[in-house]
């Protein structure tokens, strides 16, 4: 079981106010802040969210192969998801759409390249 997943940021502020709005879409509420993470999370014990600053204090770099995926309720949110990240600077990396019989997600990159999706099962 995951209990969360970080990615990493050069610009926590910046960073903050991209995750906020698409962790809020989402149903994430912040539930800690400091001048190093930021973190978000839903009730009901599911894997939380959070974007830091590197803690060896050296830039934050993408990691190649390594994706954060966000459970949505349904195919509306991915595609809400999706169009809210590209709105606030993030990047397209696959459209909305359906992968598999029963796999429907979008791919897209926050504003330092960190690769993430939303996706809905079903």
């Amino acid at each position: 079981m995951i209990g969360y997943v970080t990615v990493g940021t050069n610009d926590l502020k910046k960073a903050g106010e991209f995750y906020e709005k698409i962790c809020g879409e989402l149903g994430m509420g912040r539930f800690m802040a400091n001048d190093r993470i930021i973190a978000w999370g839903a009730g009901g014990g599911g894997a939380g969210f959070g974007v830091a600053l590197p803690f060896d204090g050296k830039p934050m770099t993408v990691g190649n192969g390594v994706m954060a995926a966000f459970g949505a309720r349904d195919k509306a949110q991915v595609d809400r998801v999706y169009k809210l990240a590209l709105s606030l600077g993030g990047s397209c990396e696959g459209p909305p759409g359906q992968r598999n019989e029963k796999f429907y997600a979008a791919y897209f990159r926050d504003p330092e390249g960190n690769k993430l999706n939303a996706f809905v099962m079903g």
